[in-house]
């Protein structure tokens, strides 16, 4: 039998040029692309897509072959419950490549109608580097790029406030709109423009800090059959992600009339300070990831949905989280433990398959931002520490060992840090080694060895783990510290 031929995902949009969007990977098509597709859906709004090739390799090509529209589907769990929906997304317009045709690109900036700038260039794409040029075709850092489109909008519309753009920078580093503004300024500083530029930045364009959330594998290259049989036709865009959306954007109503995220079915924040909702996702989603990593790996676990099948890792999680963590942040609790909720939803899902060793790069740095903060914040609140994210810190400094029950632990970290550690290990007695390793600032921000308590706490801990499996360990080590 003939496999039928499917037609070809052709489409061109007609919708107004308001967003220029530098980048055109899997995530900015499942996040921001969703987001537009539920916003044009709202009467009387049209928002189209300029998508800009921000690095000189790309995939523009592909998405101009299918007139810009591809399939985003959503795969996972929401409040227990099996997820899975697919939509057509029709919302760019145009694609362009400034490696190729440098002219084209500065054309959107004459766009009248242009109102939004969204990025995702990764956290190392706002950067400044000085030497970027403004004769350069393109410059190599985006934030050059950006520059070199904001001057000749400036220039073309001769500064009038009303071309004036908001920034949405979707890059995951803190106060991202800050740093993207930053170096604007830095580039028009070393290029000599105008005075009247830099006020036009300040006074008429609008930074919006943001953090985004959603995990989003892209294309299904492991069963591509199984998602193309669900289309009449043929896309080769395909992406896949979660169904959990968090979009938190520092602004006001000024923002909304102009982007009306608040009226769509989607979790779109809308605040004054987005640093609580920061906290929020670093302490609990981030952190309670790094508190399990190692612990699992020396349980033997393979996968973070290996957790949940377990009674001990599963009670683990959920007292690290709900009793631990939560109980630090100055939110509500019951926002919090709906977001906590929804985490473990995440941690579940059936259709992501997340490898502990693969997110156990650098679990030093991590805990120390994303952990360490809710123990020692608990340890001032309650004047004691807390149980299970003081043992999983234990089994952090023990799966840097190296080798746990004759096996090579997946260690991923600067040399410098490993070895610190394994040289650590080699300390004539366990209380020797704790005063090592708590004594290295770089690693926890101060000195911990003066944190007696803690101190103790953690040669109890590493103590009872090299004597037993690892949920009797913890039990002994609870019952010696209630």
């Amino acid at each position: 039998m003939n496999q039928q031929i499917k037609p070809k995902l052709v489409k061109k949009n007609t919708l107004p040029l308001k967003v220029l969007q530098f980048g055109e990977g899997n995530f900015l098509r499942a996040f921001v692309g969703h987001t537009l597709h539920k916003l044009n859906e709202i009467e009387g709004i049209e928002m189209g897509i300029a998508v800009v090739q921000p690095i000189e390799k790309g995939m523009l090509e592909v998405l101009e072959n299918q007139g810009g529209a591809y399939t985003l589907f959503l795969n996972g769990l929401v409040q227990g419950k099996e997820i899975q929906e697919n939509f057509l997304i029709q919302n760019i317009v145009s694609t362009h490549n400034p490696y190729t045709d440098f002219e084209d690109y500065l054309q959107l900036a004459k766009q009248p109608e242009l109102e939004f700038i969204i990025s995702n260039t990764t956290e190392a794409g706002i950067a400044f580097e000085s030497t970027d040029q403004i004769t350069d075709r393109p410059p190599k850092t985006f934030p050059a790029k950006l520059t070199r489109l904001l001057w000749e909008r400036f220039l073309h519309f001769k500064g009038t406030a009303s071309c004036g753009l908001h920034f949405l920078p979707c890059e995951l580093i803190n106060y991202n709109a800050d740093t993207l503004k930053k170096c604007i300024l830095q580039y028009i500083d070393l290029w000599n423009l105008d005075q009247a530029f830099t006020q036009w930045i300040e006074e008429e364009n609008h930074f919006h800090n943001t953090l985004v959330d959603r995990i989003v594998p892209g294309y299904p290259k492991d069963n591509t059959a199984a998602y193309q049989a669900q289309l009449a036709y043929e896309d080769q865009l395909m992406v896949t992600a979660e169904p959990f959306y968090l979009w938190v954007i520092e602004g006001d109503e000024q923002l909304t009339k102009k982007f009306p995220v608040n009226q769509i079915d989607l979790n779109v924040q809308v605040v004054s300070d987005m640093q609580p909702f920061r906290t929020r996702k670093v302490r609990i989603l981030n952190g309670s990831h790094t508190a399990l990593v190692p612990l699992s790996l020396l349980y033997g676990h393979q996968t973070v949905s290996d957790i949940f099948t377990d009674p001990f890792t599963d009670h683990f999680l959920r007292h690290c989280v709900l009793d631990e963590i939560v109980p630090t942040l100055a939110m509500d609790a019951a926002e919090l433990n709906a977001f906590a909720t929804a985490v473990f939803d995440r941690f579940k899902n059936p259709f992501i398959k997340h490898y502990l060793s693969s997110i156990a790069l650098n679990s030093i740095s991590k805990f120390k931002v994303r952990v360490l903060p809710s123990l020692l914040a608990y340890q001032e609140i309650h004047h004691r520490l807390p149980n299970h994210l003081t043992f999983s810190m234990a089994c952090l400094l023990r799966f840097y060992k190296g080798t746990w029950k004759g096996q090579k632990m997946p260690i991923q970290d600067d040399p410098e840090v490993v070895s610190f550690i394994v040289n650590a290990w080699k300390q004539d007695t366990p209380s020797q080694t704790i005063q090592t390793l708590l004594q290295n600032e770089s690693f926890w921000g101060s000195d911990l060895s003066t944190n007696s308590p803690l101190a103790t706490q953690l040669e109890e801990a590493l103590k009872q783990i090299e004597k037993q499996p690892l949920d009797k360990a913890f039990s002994n080590f609870t019952t010696n510290f209630q």
